[in-house]
C-alpha cells in the first residue's frame, strides 16, 4: 500500500488576474415564488398507480405559470405519470411521502431532437424537462423515479444470479452469447448501428421510430434556463444521465439526493454542461457513472458553441458509488474555468478527482481550486489527470523514450492551473496519475496538504510545472514510489518516503529535466533515483 501525506497549513496563492478566489467566490442568484399553491388533485390527479396523471400534472403547471407562478403541489402518495414539462415561475414541490413515478410505457415518451454526451442527438423526451425558462424549481423531500431499469441494457457479469433470472424473465432478449440482456428488439437493433443517435440531414423523427428504445432519456433535462433551484428531492433510477443542465445560468443544487444503481449504464448523477454561476451544496450521490461531472460540449460541435462551464462553487457533498467523485470531462471542448470545490467526501468511488480528455476535444480547463477533500476506499486513482481517455497511451518500451508530437491545433485540449490542498484518502489502487500529451503537457498543477493511502505511488507523464509540497509516500511491496516520464519542472518540497522501496523515483525519457527534491527523508540514501530511456542524471537536483 502507498500512503501520501501532505502536511496541513499552507495556502496557495490564487491565479493572477482571476476575478474569483476563496475570499471572493462566485455568487449565484436563486429563484423566488409566490405562495399560491396548485394541488394536482384539484386537476384530477389520482394516487392509485393505475391512473396516468400526465395531463393533470401538466395542467397544474400550466395554470400555475399562467397565473404568475407559485407552487405546484405533489402530495403524499404514488403518482404515475408520463413526461412533465416545467414552465416559468413554477416550483414543483414533491412532498414527503410522495413518489412521482414515471411510467415504464415507452410510448408515452416522444422522440425529440435533444442533446447527449456533448452533441445534438435523437432522444426520447425526458421525464422532466424545461427549455428557455426563468425562475423554476423542484423542491420538497419526496422521490422522483425514472423507471430506468426498463430502458437500460445489462451485462450478466454485473448482476447476481437472482437478479439475472428476474431480468431475463421480465421480457426483452439476450445477445447471442447469452451474456447481455436487452430491454427490447428495438434497443438491440439500435445498438447495431454506428452513430445511431446522430441527427442526419433530411431525416425525420419518425425515421428513427424502429430503434426508438435505444435513445434512453435523461431523467431531468433543463436547457437555457435561468434562476434554477433543485432542493432536497431524491432523483433516482434514471434511464441514462440523471440530472442534465445545459447552458443554464444561476443554478443551485441544494440538499439533492441522486440514487442510481452502481451498474446503471451511463448512470451519471449530475452533468452540468456549459453552465455559469452554479452552486452544488449538501448533496448526496450514489451513481452508476460519474458523480458531480462538469462538461462543455464535445469536439468541433462543442468548440463551435464555445460556451464554457464557469463560476462554480461545489461544497459539502458526499459521493458514494461513482466512476468519479468530482469530474471534469471528457466533453469539455467549450472550456471550464473558475471552479471551487471544498469539503466533499468520496467513499467507494472508482476515482476520486477525475479529469479526463483526449486529442480532438480541444478546450481549456483552468483555474480549478480544490481543498478539504476526504476519500476512502477508492478503487483506482485518488487523483487522476488523463489526456488519453478511451485512447491507448504509448509506453516508453514501445517508443524507447522518444515521443511523437502531433501538431497543436484547435482540437488539442489543455489542462492547466489546478490548485489542490488538504486532501485525505484512506485506500486507493494508485495515489495519482498525471498524464498529458507530448504536444500539450498538463501544466501548473499544485498539490499541497494531501493524504493518500494507496497500493501504488505517483505517475507523472508529459507534465510541466508540477509542485508537490510536504509530501509523504508510504508504499508496501513496491520498487519505486514516483515514476516520472518526459516531464520537466517537477518540484518536491519536503518529500518523505515510508516503507523502504528500492528507489524513491524512476526518471525516464530524454525530455525529463529540472526535477528537484528538497528536504528528502528517505531511509535508503544512495538509491534516490534511477534513470532510463535516455534520461540524464543531471535531470535531478537534490536541494538542502
Amino acid at each position: 500500500m502507498c500512503f501520501i501525506l501532505l502536511a496541513s497549513g499552507a495556502v496557495f496563492s490564487q491565479v493572477k488576474n482571476s476575478g474569483y478566489s476563496w475570499d471572493n467566490l462566485p455568487r449565484i442568484a436563486v429563484p423566488s415564488f409566490k405562495p399560491d399553491t396548485f394541488n394536482i388533485v384539484s386537476f384530477g390527479a389520482k394516487p392509485d398507480y393505475l391512473t396516468i396523471n400526465t395531463k393533470s400534472i401538466n395542467a397544474a403547471i400550466t395554470a400555475c405559470s399562467d397565473h404568475g407562478g407559485g407552487v405546484v403541489l405533489i402530495p403524499a402518495g404514488m403518482w404515475m405519470t408520463g413526461p412533465v414539462v416545467l414552465k416559468n415561475n413554477v416550483n414543483l414541490f414533491v412532498s414527503r411521502g410522495a413518489l412521482l413515478q414515471f411510467t415504464a410505457n415507452k410510448s408515452q415518451y416522444e422522440l425529440i431532437e435533444g442533446n447527449f454526451e456533448g452533441r445534438k442527438a435523437i432522444r426520447n423526451q425526458s421525464p422532466i424537462s424545461g427549455t428557455d425558462l426563468t425562475n423554476i424549481a423542484i423542491t420538497g423531500t419526496g422521490i422522483i423515479d425514472g423507471h430506468g431499469e426498463v430502458w437500460r441494457a445489462m451485462s450478466k457479469d454485473y448482476t447476481t444470479e437472482n437478479e439475472w433470472k428476474a431480468l431475463v424473465s421480465s421480457g426483452g432478449l439476450l445477445n447471442n452469447e447469452g451474456t447481455t440482456w436487452y430491454p427490447s428488439k428495438s434497443y438491440a437493433d439500435g445498438l447495431k448501428l454506428k452513430n445511431a443517435g446522430k441527427i442526419e440531414p433530411g431525416k425525420r423523427l419518425e425515421d428513427y421510430a424502429p430503434i426508438k428504445d435505444f435513445f434512453r432519456p435523461n431523467l431531468l433535462v433543463l436547457v437555457n434556463c435561468k434562476k434554477v433551484l433543485l432542493q432536497n428531492a431524491t432523483f433516482e433510477n434514471s434511464p441514462a444521465w440523471c440530472l442534465h443542465t445545459l447552458q443554464c445560468e444561476d443554478l443551485t443544487f441544494d440538499g439533492v439526493h441522486v440514487k442510481n444503481a452502481w451498474n446503471a449504464q451511463n448512470g451519471d448523477a449530475m452533468d452540468i454542461e456549459s453552465c455559469s454561476n452554479v452552486k452544488v451544496t449538501n448533496c448526496t450521490i450514489d451513481a452508476g457513472d460519474d458523480g458531480i461531472c462538469i462538461k462543455s460540449g464535445k469536439d468541433e460541435e462543442g468548440r463551435k458553441v464555445g460556451k464554457a462551464t464557469r463560476n462554480m462553487v461545489i461544497t459539502n457533498n458526499t459521493v458514494y458509488s461513482a466512476h468519479g467523485g468530482f469530474v471534469i470531462g471528457s466533453e469539455m471542448s467549450g472550456g471550464v474555468h473558475d471552479i471551487f470545490v471544498s469539503d466533499c467526501t468520496f467513499i467507494g468511488t472508482d476515482n476520486g478527482l477525475r479529469f479526463k480528455t483526449v486529442r480532438g476535444r480541444g478546450g481549456i480547463v483552468e483555474n480549478i481550486f480544490i481543498r478539504n477533500i476526504v476519500m476512502r476506499n477508492i478503487q483506482h486513482d485518488a487523483i487522476l489527470f488523463d489526456m488519453y481517455y478511451f485512447a491507448n497511451a504509448p509506453t516508453l518500451a514501445q517508443t524507447n523514450g522518444i515521443e511523437e508530437k502531433p501538431p497543436v491545433n484547435e482540437g488539442t485540449p489543455q489542462f492547466r492551473n489546478f490548485y489542490i490542498s488538504n486532501l485525505t484518502c484512506e485506500g486507493a489502487e494508485r495515489a495519482m496519475l498525471i498524464r498529458g500529451l507530448p504536444e500539450m503537457r498538463i501544466a501548473n498543477i499544485h498539490l499541497e496538504n494531501v493524504t493518500i493511502k494507496a497500493g501504488q505511488g505517483a505517475d507523472i507523464i508529459d507534465a510541466d510545472k508540477i509542485d508537490l509540497k510536504n509530501v509523504t509516500l508510504e508504499c508496501k511491496n513496491v520498487t519505486t514510489l514516483v515514476n516520472i516520464e518526459n516531464s520537466s519542472n517537477i518540484h518536491f518540497d519536503r518529500l518523505k518516503a515510508i516503507g523502504e522501496p528500492k528507489f524513491l523515483m524512476d526518471i525516464n525519457g530524454p525530455a525529463a529535466s529540472n526535477i528537484s527534491l528538497r528536504g528528502v527523508d528517505f531511509k535508503a540514501p544512495g538509491q534516490i533515483a534511477q534513470f532510463n530511456y535516455g534520461a540524464a542524471a543531471s535531470a535531478l537536483t537534490i536541494l538542502k
